[in-house]
């Protein structure tokens, strides 16, 4: 009835979608950094987009299912086995009771996604140190069970699907990621505006799940300008006081008072969360009318797999 962690790797939690509707409160949204790969995971298997999955980084964990479901990999490539026998990401995968999964090699990508059909919660901890639940980190352990919810949903229907290429993003190492104007963008000085999309920024090793810092040509405003601390949101890049940027992710704060100079646009915020320390990227400034066709072409793209995976016509 459940899925023991046996190794808990770097940095293994559970995550859900997120408390969205709750940052008035000051409560940040959290849920995973590659929210698109967490969505199509759970599609493919006939799951609730939003149930949650595990977010690993390599080292993986290694995870043994002490009992026979159905489960799907996507994200990252870490080059994942089962009883020895690698398989590719983003298709569904039978595992039989006590088979044992595990993550070889970083192939491509910084985090990959395990969901399994039923959906997935959290069963017995190993590791509480404080007293209250709902204040425990989400944070896996070795030791640590999970749950598969729904264990009379159909598993034969869903075996051997695979989501299409067309749907994926293209993860890399170097990419180009399209941005819209921030509500500070018109205070950078012109100079200051080309070297922002011209120029390459390196992700720092202090990164993490609250904000990518970058390193690249220094930035700054026209008089310097003082702000007011305002809304801020998954893909906001901020101006620091020392010119460089930070690319706010999946546990950011509700608002700061640090420049909005521009946005990451949606649909590339997977290209962002798949990014380590090292690697480079470079920014496209779009307008707010492209950023939402693109939004709503995905959205569509995404109701079509919807609907082909209860229809079985989407293989």
């Amino acid at each position: 009835m459940s899925l023991l962690i046996q190794k808990e790797g770097i940095l293994t939690t559970l995550q859900g979608r997120g408390d969205f509707g709750m940052q008035r409160y000051g409560i940040n949204p959290r849920g995973p950094m590659d929210a698109t790969a967490a969505r199509l995971v759970n599609l493919v298997l006939e799951n609730d987009e939003n149930e949650s999955v595990i977010e690993m980084h390599f080292p993986a964990a290694q995870i043994v299912f002490e009992k026979a479901c159905v489960f799907a990999i996507g994200g990252a490539d870490f080059r994942a086995s089962l009883n020895g026998n690698n398989f590719d990401n983003w298709c569904c995968v039978h595992a039989k009771a006590t088979s044992i999964l595990k993550f070889e090699e970083r192939l491509k990508g910084n985090r990959c996604y395990l969901a399994v059909r039923g959906g997935i919660a959290l069963l017995q901890v190993t590791n509480v140190s404080i007293k209250t639940p709902s204040s425990r980190t989400n944070q896996l352990r070795k030791g640590d069970r999970l749950v598969i919810k729904d264990e009379s949903a159909d598993s034969a229907s869903v075996l051997n699907r695979r989501i299409s290429r067309t749907m994926l993003s293209a993860y890399s190492r170097f990419p180009t990621v399209r941005i819209v104007a921030g509500a500070e963008y018109d205070l950078l000085p012109d100079e200051h505006r080309r070297a922002f999309v011209r120029e390459i920024f390196t992700i720092t090793g202090n990164s993490n799940r609250m904000g990518f810092w970058l390193k690249g040509p220094n930035l700054e405003l026209i008089g310097g300008k003082e702000m007011v601390s305002a809304a801020v949101t998954f893909g906001t890049i901020q101006l620091l006081p020392d010119g460089q940027m930070i690319i706010l992710m999946a546990d950011h704060q509700t608002s700061g008072g640090y420049p909005r100079i521009a946005n990451v646009i949606s649909v590339d915020l997977p290209l962002i969360a798949q990014l380590g320390e090292n690697d480079k990227v470079t920014f496209q400034l779009i307008d707010i009318d492209e950023a939402e066709s693109l939004t709503i072409q995905f959205e569509r793209d995404i109701q079509r797999l919807r609907i082909g995976c209860r229809f079985g016509r989407y293989w």
